[in-house]
């Protein structure tokens, strides 16, 4: 059995690097390896008890869904297993494909014969439904004739809408992740298959159509790097190239349910890719594109993909993002809004959206080593993303919206539920972003407690990390290289919320100036520190023993949004390091008319049994008769656990004119 991914997934890339034509000027010099190569474990006591609920909960609960719905029958259908018509929705094949990612991925950090079994059992029916040339959409395949709304008369004829490649790309990934995670071949062989046709069919002088759902171009680029077979990586580029071509858009009749896709902007269709340089359209597809860009670039060298992603998050982080990460403000088409067009009641930021999100900012990372990009990464991760998944690990949300009437809720699932199985393939792959390789060390992304052994210039070494973030700003770095007087750097993020700004970009800051600052002792004396990037960066020879304290100042502090984001003006919100607050009518009552003084004392309490172990901030507020009281917020992530009820992010400035 094949058991450490990371490092397969480190040989696979070089082996894919190896395959490049010679540099060229406009070469990308050096792209982080992360994964780490060696073993990476999290032990941490924010992140490993959801890691677990995911394992032992929402997997088995997302799995039991889709037999409940008849997402898995349609598969035992299209391969003649089982007599019955197809259910459900046209991309319902997909949500059957990431919640075996998911699966994977847990199997390579906890073995379980069982859900081994049950997983192959599963790519068996993959298997069967799979048609001769290698074509597999079951509801095609289960009756050409009466197909789910949206699937198309033919094959590939109205891929704007049909989602026939959406699905493939995430069986790709699947099947990538299971070939890791087991050695077995069979379903990589399925994909790899598919993946052929999809190469005869599509292409210059072929079918010159780009998917309506972006995704494929990820998967095809994970098979390159798996095979070496460059032909994966030519037709993820060609499916990003041919975007924005006049005259290719299937237009659908004023009223019908497919109306939407008449809009090329919503398909980001509307330009040649790299002309665009905003963020419009359906966000979730956006975000896969924006990656599938980076990715792009890492895989041939053409920094032009990786200069318009670049462009494109300029964009989102000056007016398009939530101060919570979330991207996505409207219910309309799913899709970014205009600049500074972010409501809160309405705002729909797609928890998918907020996975597509952390793909992107890792893989701008990796080519920039920009600690830019992984703040906006952190803040998606510890607010926007995992919101959608309740403290149960079975209910979620689709939307995540920064103000409530009290008539939103969880919900056990959706007809379309691509939120509930992204969550749970993105869980147990989430060590993959604490740590990362440059050439001249190790950089410490993410403050998550977790043990790594990677290779550096001075050789082999252990690295610790341990703290209680984000509930404490102290992180113990514990370094034990193989040999003493290890020469290599240790590069430590400096989030750019211990300064003037939640992140980049200057839609929100800080109302208050900054307190104290962040501190680095190795050894327990302060050392001068070299600043790159946003890192700072120590350089030595390391000695088995040595440790590294970090100090962030965990402070609560109020947060104000550029004047012309009209739903925050004359508002605050509230943040602790990356941990975005609100206030939930379970702890105060009615909460959206109160007010604050944006001055008032914020004490930060620790309450180890609400809403499976939390970081409470309490201050004084005035309820509209004019009484103050004090109130209670919560991390805004944990809300909507106990019941309906109002909730607000954003709450309004006592006196503001």
């Amino acid at each position: 059995m094949l058991k450490n991914w990371y490092l397969i997934f480190m040989m696979m890339a070089l082996l894919a690097a190896s395959c490049k034509r010679p540099p060229r000027e406009d070469e990308i010099i050096q792209w982080l390896a992360t994964p780490a190569p060696g073993e990476v474990q999290i032990s941490d006591n924010f992140w490993s008890p959801k890691i677990e609920l995911n394992r032992v909960k929402t997997i088995p609960y997302v799995f039991r869904q889709c037999e409940e719905t008849g997402r898995i029958d349609n598969f035992a259908i299209a391969g003649g297993l089982k007599k019955g018509k197809h259910t459900g929705e046209r991309y319902n094949d997909s949500d059957v494909f990431k919640v075996i990612e998911g699966a994977c991925y847990s199997l390579m950090e906890t073995p379980d014969p069982v859900l081994r079994r049950y997983v192959d059992s599963l790519v068996t029916l993959v298997e069967a439904a799979q048609e001769d040339d290698g074509y597999l959409y079951t509801t095609r395949t289960i009756d050409p004739v009466n197909m789910a709304p949206g699937a198309g008369s033919e094959r590939w004829i109205d891929e704007r809408v049909s989602h026939e490649l959406y699905n493939v790309g995430h069986m790709y990934e699947a099947a990538v992740a299971h070939h890791l995670a087991t050695g077995s071949y069979t379903f990589i062989n399925v994909a790899l298959k598919n993946a052929e046709l999809v190469y005869n069919e599509f292409g210059w002088g072929k079918r010159e159509i780009a998917p309506g759902h972006q995704e494929i171009e990820i998967g095809l680029i994970k098979l390159y790097r798996l095979t070496g077979d460059r032909k994966w990586l030519e037709l993820a580029q060609f499916f990003l190239d041919v975007r924005g071509r006049p005259g290719d858009y299937i237009h659908h009749p004023a009223g019908s349910r497919f109306e939407v896709y008449n809009d090329s902007v919503y398909l980001q269709m509307h330009k040649p890719l790299l002309e665009q340089t905003e963020a419009a359209g359906h966000a979730v597809r956006g975000g896969y594109m924006y990656t599938a860009m980076a990715d792009l670039s890492e895989a041939t060298g053409y920094n032009r993909y990786l200069r318009a992603s670049q462009k494109i998050w300029d964009d989102v982080v000056s007016g398009k993002i939530y101060i919570t990460g979330g991207i996505g403000s409207k219910e309309h088409g799913e899709a970014f809004g205009e600049p500074y067009e972010l409501p809160n009641m309405t705002a729909y930021t797609e928890t998918c959206a907020s996975v597509a999100n952390v793909f992107w900012n890792d893989r701008l990372y990796r080519a920039t080593g920009d600690a830019k990009y992984l703040d906006v990464l952190e803040r998606t991760l510890y607010n926007g993303l995992i919101s959608g998944i309740g403290s149960d690990g079975c209910h979620f949300f689709y939307p995540n919206p920064l103000e409530s009437d009290g008539s939103f809720e969880r919900a056990g699932w959706f007809d379309c539920s691509c939120c509930p199985v992204n969550v749970a393939r993105f869980m147990p792959a989430l060590k993959q972003y604490v740590w990362s390789l440059s050439d001249e060390g190790v950089n410490v992304n993410l403050f998550i407690s977790s043990l790594a052994r990677v290779s550096t210039i001075g050789g082999e070494v252990v690295l610790k990390q341990e703290t209680d973030y984000p509930w404490s700003g102290d992180v113990k770095i514990r370094v034990d290289p193989d040999s003493d007087g290890s020469l290599f750097s240790l590069a430590i993020r400096i989030p750019e919320w211990t300064g003037n700004a939640p992140f980049s970009g200057g839609l929100y800051r800080y109302a208050g100036r900054p307190g104290k600052k962040i501190q680095i002792k190795v050894n327990g004396k302060r050392m001068p520190l070299r600043s790159v990037n946003g890192f700072a960066v120590i350089e030595r020879e390391w000695n088995r023993g040595d440790v590294v304290d970090v100090t962030l100042p965990m402070e609560p502090r109020f947060i104000v949004a550029r004047d012309e984001v009209e739903a925050d003006r004359g508002r605050v919100a509230l943040g602790v390091g990356p941990i975005v607050y609100c206030l939930e009518e379970a702890d105060n009552g009615p909460v959206r008319e109160l007010t604050v003084n944006a001055d008032t004392r914020v004490e930060f309490v620790r309450e180890p049994d609400l809403l499976g172990g939390v970081g409470t901030l309490s201050f004084m507020a005035n309820t509209p008769s004019g009484e103050k009281r004090k109130v209670k917020a919560v991390p805004y992530y944990s809300w909507a656990n106990r019941g309906r009820g109002e909730m607000a992010v954003w709450i309004k400035q006592t006196n503001y004119k």
